[in-house]
Order: C-alpha cells, then sequence, then structure tokens
C-alpha cells in the first residue's frame, strides 16, 4: 500500500467519523488509526529502497560511460597507430591523437560528472520526499490524537459536572422554586 494510500485513508477515517453533538469533535476507532499508522510505518523504507534503486542506476550510468570513454581511447589508439605508418603525416597524426585523447578525457570527466551530481540529486530527493512523507504522517498522526484527546476531555467534564449535580443535595429552597416554577 503507498504511503499517499495510507495518508488518504486515514482522512478518510476523519471524515467519515462520527461527530460529538454540540462540539466540533469526531470519535475514531482507535485500532483503525493505529493500524493505519503501522502500515505508513511499513511503507516508510519501502520508499528508501526506491531511492537507493536509484544509486544503484547510477552506478549503471557511471559504468557505461566508463565502457564508452574506453571505446573512444581504443579508437584514439588505432588511428594514431594507422598515422605513424604514414611518413609525411607522422606529426599531425601525434597531434591529432593527443587532441582526440584530451576530448575523450574531458568529454568523460563530464559525463561522470553529470551523473554523479544527477544521481546525488535524485537520492536527495527521494530522502527528502520520503522525510516529507514521513513528517506529515507524525504530524496528522499527533493532529489525530490530540483532537481526540480534546474530545474525552470535553466529555469527561461534562460526566463530571452531571455527575457534581446529580450529588448535590437538595435544599427546600430549591424545592420550593421547583414547585413555584411549574
Amino acid at each position: 500500500m503507498a504511503v499517499k494510500n495510507i495518508l488518504d485513508k486515514i482522512e478518510n477515517l476523519v471524515v467519515t467519523s462520527k461527530r460529538v453533538p454540540l462540539s466540533n469533535k469526531c470519535l475514531i476507532d482507535d485500532n483503525d488509526l493505529v493500524h493505519l499508522v503501522d502500515d505508513l510505518r511499513k511503507e516508510l523504507p519501502m520508499e528508501l529502497q526506491k531511492a537507493e534503486g536509484i544509486m544503484h542506476d547510477r552506478q549503471q550510468i557511471i559504468d557505461d560511460a566508463h565502457q564508452d570513454a574506453d571505446r573512444i581511447i581504443d579508437k584514439a589508439k588505432q588511428y594514431a597507430e594507422k598515422l605513424t605508418d604514414e611518413d609525411e603525416v607522422v606529426v599531425q597524426a601525434k597531434e591529432k591523437a593527443r587532441l582526440i585523447m584530451e576530448q575523450t578525457a574531458a568529454q568523460q570527466k563530464e559525463l561522470i560528472e553529470r551523473t554523479d551530481a544527477e544521481a546525488s540529486q535524485r537520492r536527495q530527493d527521494a530522502i527528502n520526499y520520503a522525510n516529507q512523507l514521513h513528517d506529515g504522517a507524525l504530524t496528522y498522526a499527533n493532529q489525530v490524537f490530540d483532537t481526540m484527546l480534546s474530545s474525552l476531555q470535553n466529555a469527561m467534564s461534562v460526566i463530571q459536572q452531571a455527575k457534581n449535580q446529580v450529588n448535590t443535595p437538595v435544599n427546600e429552597n430549591q424545592i420550593a422554586r421547583g414547585e413555584n416554577e411549574k
């Protein structure tokens, strides 16, 4: 179950919950909420595994770049050897081979740097996303728990007032007033 789906279920649990009369509070089955929070805890590591997959792909791209660079270097060496066989163009061939080698090395370095930067950015984005999801889920769960605690405290206050009224002795003045009101 994806993290977003779990958060949607938590939100739906709150939205569809029964309301406490005369208050802005709702009653939520704590077992359902705890189950969803547990599911969320299970999903977050999977999101982090996705980030690790991205890092693994980064290494494959770097390896491919190294292989391409090696092929280019081999071609440059072959080209240089061919030119050295020809007497008139030996100097030009050596110069061209040197330039090709420099360009190849520069291209290889640029490709590796670009790949490293992109992989690092993807990893950081994945970590940031996972952290945002985790922080959002914790904040949401805490808000739900705070709401539940507030509702329970209000209910306890009402119950305590009712108990106090029931236990208050009735005096003669109150009885007389009660008869006058009828």
